[in-house]
């Protein structure tokens, strides 16, 4: 252990950094990335399509499992918490 240093604060010292123009930096350059023909509507819509897709005729066994992840919080509840038929 090194020696006492009293010119060293032994209270935890406020540290803060503002990365407010860092972060809009970030979301200038993922705009300009994505497009202006970026629709976030209709790629929510076909994300929640892909998820249906995804979770659709499931065997017994396997929705099974569906409805243990959804309990257990692992996978989020779809509709009347089934998998799509």
């Amino acid at each position: 252990m090194a020696p006492h240093d009293p010119d060293r604060p032994t209270e935890p010292v406020d540290f803060s950094v503002d990365l407010t123009g860092h972060e809009m930096l970030r979301r200038a350059h993922v705009m300009d990335a994505v497009g202006p023909e970026w629709d976030p509507v209709k790629a929510l819509r076909d994300e929640e399509e892909a998820y249906d897709r995804l979770y659709s005729g499931l065997d017994e066994d396997q929705q099974r499992i569906y409805d243990e992840l959804v309990a257990a919080g692992v996978l989020p509840p779809r509709g009347d918490d089934r998998a799509t038929p």
